[in-house]
């Protein structure tokens, strides 16, 4: 039978079974099933299936469908808690994953996707929202830091497992696949039966929540989602179909990514409490705007694969800088809309990500260049979006139009 406890009673609890714990070790399951999929996507893909770029985009689509139907998860809440929804989610991905290469058909590749990305976001919807429930303001950047960190730990080990065992070990795609999802299930099934329910002091409104003071946050969320996906849909695709990386090759380069993470992820929560959301995001939209410029360029003036490795890198490290956009929802949110909001926010990320993809692959076989400089253009529309910011955002005080009507008439 579940034990329920409050969430200012958990103090109480041994470290372990404290809800902190728990995101901590849910941020570690995730990573483990999805970045095992994502690290040998490309390689099985185009080696098992003989993708081309219209293929992984339509791939991709479908991908971000169940992402754009994350408005989903206020009707489940309704009849499950949503700490169980997110560990129920890990099962549902790291079931998926495991089967990823017994269907290496278009066909069984897109299904298998499908229900591995519903366990994904419904779980990332869930896990926004408990946290920004779970977590004390005043410390909820450099937390998020560390979680972050956490997440990239167990990515850093799933692509060291993988580059330095691949061939040593001759290890094959369906081998991986069933480790990778089957270590998740594990985690999340240890966590539903170990872990008591805890009641957070606000009791969330289990409804759509559409607020017109919130339309910043649903405007960058928007254009984050858009650009996001030609990161994760065209960047890794790149390496392997302009350069021939190999997988252990592409994984190498994630590994790369992963240690640079770990050390600045807690970092960038510390600067995102120090200088605001709104500088950190300035500066995160600034950087993508050259990184994707400068992605255009590889193809437009053929720069080496070293160029495009370093790109690949240093866009991984400013997408760390997007806690700052939970932090400032936090700020500006009604306690009681933490869930509902999290469930539409991951819906209008996702408007984007539906289409672009299947258009962009179509665009990518005239001209990949192409790709890369309108993603830039969208990182621009994001920093202007920044500017809007407050210095201190705060309910009533969302944006600097907010500001410029609560001061005093001269």
């Amino acid at each position: 039978m579940a034990q329920y406890i409050k969430l200012e009673d958990a103090r109480h609890l041994p470290f372990w079974r404290r809800p902190i714990t728990l995101l901590f070790l849910m941020a570690f399951a995730l990573p483990i099933a999805f970045f095992t999929w994502y690290a040998l996507l490309n390689n099985f893909t185009k080696e098992v299936a003989g993708f081309d770029g219209a293929d992984i985009g339509l791939l991709h689509t479908v991908r971000e469908i169940p992402g754009f139907l994350a408005v989903g998860v206020i009707l489940v809440i309704m009849v499950m808690r949503e700490q169980v929804l997110g560990l129920v989610s890990l099962v549902v991905l790291g079931a998926a994953t495991s089967m990823t290469a017994q269907f290496p058909q278009l066909t069984g590749i897109l299904l298998l996707t499908f229900i591995s990305s519903v366990g994904f976001h419904y779980y990332e919807t869930v896990n926004q929202s408990l946290q920004l429930q779970w977590l004390p303001k005043d410390r909820a950047p450099q937390i998020l830091g560390w979680i972050m960190a956490t997440g990239s730990a167990a990515t850093f080990i799933v692509y060291c497992v993988i580059m330095l065992l691949w061939e040593p070990l001759g290890l094959s795609y369906n081998i991986v696949f069933m480790a990778g999802g089957g270590v998740t299930v594990a985690i999340a099934i240890f966590a539903l039966l170990a872990y008591p329910q805890f009641e957070a002091p606000h009791p969330q409104i289990k409804k759509m929540v559409l607020r017109k003071r919130y339309w910043l946050y649903y405007a960058l969320q928007f254009m984050s989602g858009a650009r996001r996906q030609i990161f994760m849909v065209f960047a890794g695709f790149m390496m392997v179909e302009k350069f021939g990386f190999e997988v252990h090759e592409v994984v190498g380069l994630y590994l790369i990514n992963l240690v640079i993470n770990m050390c600045v992820a807690p970092f960038l929560g510390h600067v995102v409490a120090r200088f605001g959301e709104r500088n950190a995001l300035v500066f995160e939209y600034t950087g993508l705007v050259c990184v994707f410029l400068a992605y255009g360029g590889v193809y437009f003036f053929d720069w080496g694969f070293a160029v495009a490795a370093t790109l690949y890198v240093i866009d991984h490290m400013f997408f760390g800088l997007a806690l700052a956009l939970k932090t400032y929802f936090q700020k500006i949110g009604d306690p009681a809309d933490i869930a509902p909001t999290a469930a539409v926010a991951f819906t209008i990320n996702h408007i984007a990500a539906v289409f672009l993809p299947v258009v962009l692959g179509l665009m990518w076989l005239v001209s990949p260049a192409a790709v890369f400089f309108m993603a830039s253009g969208m990182a621009g529309v994001s920093l202007i979006l920044a500017t809007l910011i407050p210095r201190h955002p705060e309910k009533g005080n969302e944006t600097i139009f907010a500001q410029a009507h609560a001061a005093p008439a001269e």
